[in-house]
């Protein structure tokens, strides 16, 4: 059973990234990943040896998944999970994942909820979320320092989505446990 508090990607959103090209959409993830990397270095201390598995993301409101490895700053969007090798593979909305991200829902209680699903290394997947949640990161800011432009755009986007995008709290964002 999945959380009803958690809001579903927007159709159009879904959408939009079935027709998106995953080369930018990887490129731009990876810079981002790195940018986080360089600014909160205690996430790979935190993760140790762990940083070097390979994190499958999945997302159950939108036709993409991501792989993550942490160790090199490397994103890579693809259409399926396929036969990607992985470690680790999570499964869940983007809400789920970025409100984990975001501080305001407890992993532990995504993942007893069944809003997010684990399987493979779980050391590894509470290697990964003890050290997101140390650093505390806060996305739409971290986005808006690399392309300013885009600031207004994710509030709006964060606001007709109801997905969390920044650790500030939403206008109607249900918080629990």
């Amino acid at each position: 059973m999945t959380d009803p508090t958690l809001p579903v990607l927007p159709r159009p959103l879904a959408t939009a990234a079935r027709v998106m090209p995953l080369l930018p959409l990887s490129l731009a993830l990876s810079a981002l990943a790195r940018r986080l990397l360089a600014r909160h270095p205690g996430i790979l201390a935190r993760m140790g040896s762990q940083a070097r598995k390979r994190f499958l993301l999945e997302f159950t409101d939108a036709p993409l998944v991501l792989m993550l490895e942490p160790a090199t700053g490397r994103v890579s969007a693809r259409r399926a999970a396929g036969l990607a090798r992985h470690d680790a593979h999570l499964k869940g909305c983007v809400a789920a994942y970025l409100a984990m991200l975001h501080g305001r829902v407890d992993g532990d209680a995504l993942f007893f909820e069944g809003s997010l699903q684990v399987s493979g290394d779980t050391e590894a997947v509470l290697a990964l979320r003890n050290a997101l949640d140390d650093a505390e990161i806060d996305l739409a800011a971290e986005i808006a320092t690399l392309a300013p432009p885009l600031r207004p755009a994710l509030g709006l986007a964060e606001r007709l989505s109801g997905v969390a995008l920044s650790r500030a709290r939403v206008a109607g964002w249900e918080e629990h446990a």
